[in-house]
């Protein structure tokens, strides 16, 4: 399997992909191996995850480099991940035991009989991951899997495959054994592949297609099973901001790593008075942002990491100019090597246009006016998607009770696409099932056991 650095086209690494056999293999060491781990003291088990956080400090320069070389991200952006990513083991380090710790709920009033709860990991899980955020969304699952004594076969995606066995790498030289986190090297029929094995739970990052199709296979097999899929992020402006910064921060919550984040900003509503003023900051803005060799340190702008989504944001840009859109920035992909597109804003457009209807997960991005807020968040509520959104105004409260209108599983005010380790993250609809981070995020790794005793 060739690995490509979109940016240049170039052939950075030959690897050898799994087959049906091997992962086989890796399945059953796997299994065995699992009893073992999970019998290792708590504390021993977190000592590993605190080394494995040690190395990614260590090696970030090597590490961000071949993410940035595999997915074209910016070479900042790139240690963002990695700098978020080791904020999120401290949060599992400090949580994991208080998460998993047994639970008294019942003790009757003569001592006779005790209800506890516990907590025993599923056994062995696949985790196939994303190749936009391979470190933070890997370790939304790995981390708290490998603490509550689960065995997983991680099957990084095929976009960030070197970034995969680099992660593989400093877990077993941490101390977590080779059969414990394995991974599974290979395209989405490796990921298939692996979903034939008998494991005890599916986590999953990707589309809603592929999402669904998962789910119809492990719900006949009643396993735990973890989805976060799509989103088509709405975002409303109103009309007390200070527009300029709006602008900027809604420039960043779209088009931050290329725009190729699960909860970028996908659709803006902005209020009628502010709406021309609104434009032109935004576009004032995207102008601003350095398009280039994401190996750049004053890039912001990378490549976009695969080549066939060229073709669908060339496609839904001409959609929305055939039914009247406008281009008020960008608009065509950039003549050079690599797959490059710039910051895209269109203007008079609405439903029924590809562009803000279907997720298009780049750097094209369409822009409404409204006169309600009450009509644009229906408008906006009228998808299959819920992951996020957000709210953009001077008055907090108005903000947080606009947001608990929106059907999705985060809603921000005056910010876009923050995620902290401490809060639940999961979409609504078809953008998931299931939930990642927080003390929540524990109970999708383990099965709680109920042990009632009564003296006799």
């Amino acid at each position: 399997m060739k690995i490509m650095n979109p940016a240049t086209g170039a052939v950075l690494a030959e690897v050898a992909a799994d087959t049906l056999k091997t992962i086989r293999a890796k399945y059953e060491l796997a299994r065995a191996a699992q009893p073992k781990w999970a019998a290792v003291p708590i504390k021993k088990r977190l000592a590993v995850l605190q080394k494995f956080r040690s190395l990614l400090i260590d090696r970030q320069n090597l590490l961000a480099k071949t993410l940035t070389a595999e997915v074209g991200k910016p070479i900042r952006q790139s240690r963002n991940e990695l700098n978020g990513l080791t904020g999120r083991i401290d949060f599992f380090l400090a949580e994991t035991e208080k998460a998993l710790r047994d639970e008294k709920v019942f003790a009757d009033a003569k001592g006779a009989m005790e209800e506890r709860i516990g907590h025993v990991p599923l056994g062995v899980i696949a985790n196939i991951s994303a190749w936009n955020y391979p470190y933070f969304v890997g370790g939304n699952v790995f981390v708290p899997a490998l603490a509550a004594g689960n065995a997983v076969l991680y099957k990084p995606s095929e976009f960030a495959t070197l970034t995969g066995q680099h992660i593989a790498d400093l877990l077993h030289e941490a101390g977590v054994p080779r059969n414990v986190f394995v991974a599974i090297i290979g395209d989405g029929k490796t990921g298939a592949a692996l979903l034939r094995q008998p494991v005890d739970g599916v986590f999953f990052t990707g589309s809603y297609r592929t999402g669904a199709a998962i789910a119809a296979s492990t719900g006949r097999r009643m396993i735990k099973t973890q989805l976060e899929l799509g989103g088509k992020d709405p975002i409303y402006v109103c009309e007390d901001v200070d527009v300029k910064a709006a602008a900027a921060g809604v420039a960043d919550g779209a088009f931050y790593n290329t725009g190729q984040s699960c909860c970028s900003v996908e659709r803006i509503y902005v209020h009628e008075k502010i709406y021309d003023e609104f434009v032109a900051a935004f576009v004032a803005e995207v102008k601003g942002f350095k398009i280039g060799d994401p190996q750049d340190e004053a890039t912001y702008v990378g490549a976009i990491t695969r080549k066939p989504q060229l073709g669908v944001l060339k496609a839904q840009v001409a959609d929305a100019k055939r039914n009247g859109g406008k281009i008020a920035v960008g608009g065509e992909p950039l003549s050079r090597p690599g797959y490059f597109y710039p910051p895209t804003l269109v203007t008079d457009v609405g439903e029924g246009v590809r562009l803000v209807d279907e997720e298009q997960f780049g750097m094209a991005l369409p822009i409404m006016k409204y006169a309600k807020v009450d009509d644009a968040i229906a408008q906006a509520n009228a998808t299959h998607y819920g992951l996020g959104g957000s709210i953009w105004t001077s008055d907090l409260d108005k903000g947080a009770a606009l947001a608990q209108e929106l059907e999705s599983g985060t809603a921000w005010v005056n910010h876009h696409m923050d995620i902290t380790p401490f809060a639940p993250f999961g979409g609504a609809k078809w953008s998931g099932i299931g939930h990642e981070n927080g003390r929540w995020g524990y109970e999708a790794f383990t099965e709680m056991q109920v042990v009632n005793t009564k003296k006799t």
